[in-house]
């Protein structure tokens, strides 16, 4: 076993996103490379905005990912008591302190700061106050150094360097009791024993303010390593405008786990010109070398090509079960009709998403097709009523509904008529379908069956 530990520690104030993915993904890949931990954190400390809806929704995208962690969920929330005691560990050993400046004060101080062209950063007012009002409220100040520089060699962007005079002294707990986000990551990284925290490059301000930290509190300081972001085609931060960024949409959308997971690695992380990439084939590959340095572009059709691929290549029994929920949902009876297995057979080829294969496969399941009047007016004109007539003469004669025997009926019918398949194929199609594009005629057949591929040329022929 490796002694790698790594986490993933989402915010439960919504759904899980696209980039919180990709770091989870990140973070278990290695851990399941190295053999080492991977721990899942629920960061909850924000109670106003934290929600139990929320956590569900974040680990139902995660087991749906196929993203198994190995202690976890722990929640935040749990470990206040172990926050106020470090806290007063620091207040005890003066690395911390009380500030009583009101949020008036704060405000004033910020904008003549700006105004002398400062870093609006808190000045210190009550770092070296002795004197407690009694009743006042308070918040509690991490004192950080002034001078010198605090650095970390970053696993994937190299030795990064901050100079201690830009650090605040930050807050680190609110005077309603609560710890506060900077305050509590350490805590809980460092008694975890998280070595290596690997997460968005939006934290590397904070890295600095978190290592003087764990210095204070004698805590080995760990590894870091800050993804790039993920960004929209216009090259600003991924958001809604962009579609969708919840992992569960592109479940809702048809979406396949296994290509959303192809995907999200591939944005940041390449092995060679390699494209496609099974799970195990990730955790064999995969290296933090591999991570690159620049911001990655989201691009939907790349993701939308992906899925095209699992679905054409996948398990049809696997995919059958898939499409069965899907056209529950769609509340498409499925109790009565053809097998779904046969029917994904059939549709794979075609279908980019789940949701594109429910709507090629509802006239599998329909008790009276909707015909397209375009097609009706273009191919179910009178003419076709006895051409109809000898294709159900010829399929009511076979023993076996295999398509090679239904494809030889259609040889008998074009021998009889004199027609080509042109001229009788999409007629057919529509009776059978209710559009022009479907899979091949002899496989809807064969899939349909003889009998109910009979009844339903007999309704557009007794139309005609």
């Amino acid at each position: 076993m490796s002694t790698l530990r790594v986490r993933f520690a989402p915010s439960p104030t919504g759904n899980l996103h696209i980039g919180g993915a990709r770091t989870a993904l990140f973070n278990y890949l290695l851990a399941r490379k190295e053999k080492g931990g991977f721990v899942l954190r629920i960061e909850d400390t924000d109670v106003a905005r934290s929600t139990q809806e929320s956590v569900d929704a974040i680990l139902d995208a995660m087991k749906w990912l196929g993203f198994s962690c190995d202690e976890g969920p722990i929640y935040q929330s749990d470990r206040f008591d172990l926050y106020c005691e470090k806290i007063e560990q620091l207040v005890t050993e003066e690395k911390a302190y009380r500030c009583y400046c009101s949020q008036e004060e704060l405000d004033l101080k910020r904008e003549q700061a700006q105004a002398k062209g400062l870093k609006p950063k808190y000045d210190g007012t009550c770092r070296n106050r002795t004197d407690q009002p009694e009743n006042a409220p308070f918040v509690i100040r991490f004192r950080s150094p002034q001078e010198g520089e605090t650095s970390f060699n970053d696993r994937i962007k190299g030795v990064i360097t901050f100079s201690n005079d830009e650090l605040d002294d930050v807050i680190i707990q609110r005077t309603d009791g609560t710890p506060t986000y900077n305050f509590v990551v350490v805590v809980d990284d460092a008694t975890m024993n998280i070595n290596l925290v690997m997460r968005g490059d939006d934290h590397i301000n904070n890295t600095p303010r978190q290592i003087v930290m764990y210095q204070a509190l004698g805590f080995k300081v760990p590894e870091f390593a800050h993804v790039p972001m993920i960004l929209g085609s216009d090259k600003a931060r991924l958001s809604k405008r962009h579609g969708a960024t919840s992992v569960m949409a592109y479940r809702e959308m048809g979406y396949l786990p296994e290509a959303l997971v192809n995907y999200l690695v591939r944005l940041g992380w390449s092995h060679g010109d390699d494209e496609i990439f099974s799970m195990d084939e990730l955790i064999e590959k995969f290296t933090l070398e591999g991570v690159g340095r620049s911001a990655s572009i989201f691009n939907p059709d790349k993701l939308l090509w992906l899925n095209a691929h699992y679905i054409k290549t996948g398990n049809p029994e696997k995919l059958a079960l898939l499409l069965k929920e899907y056209m529950e949902s769609a509340e498409i009876d499925t109790s009565r009709g053809p097998n779904m297995t046969a029917v994904v057979k059939t549709l794979q080829e075609r279908a980019r998403t789940m949701l594109e294969m429910v709507d090629a496969a509802r006239f599998y399941y329909a008790d009276a097709v909707e015909i397209d009047p375009a097609a009706a007016e273009k191919f179910l004109t009178e003419d076709k009523k006895s051409i109809l007539e000898t294709v159900i003469r010829h399929l009511q004669m076979l023993k076996h509904a295999d398509e090679k025997s239904i494809g030889e009926a259609f040889d008998r019918v074009m021998e009889e008529t004199g027609l080509k398949l042109g001229k009788i194929g999409p007629a057919v199609r529509v009776a059978l379908t209710g559009s022009t594009s479907s899979p091949g005629i002899y496989e809807v057949i064969a899939v349909l069956g003889i009998e109910e591929s009979c009844r339903r040329l007999q309704r557009i022929q007794q139309f005609l």
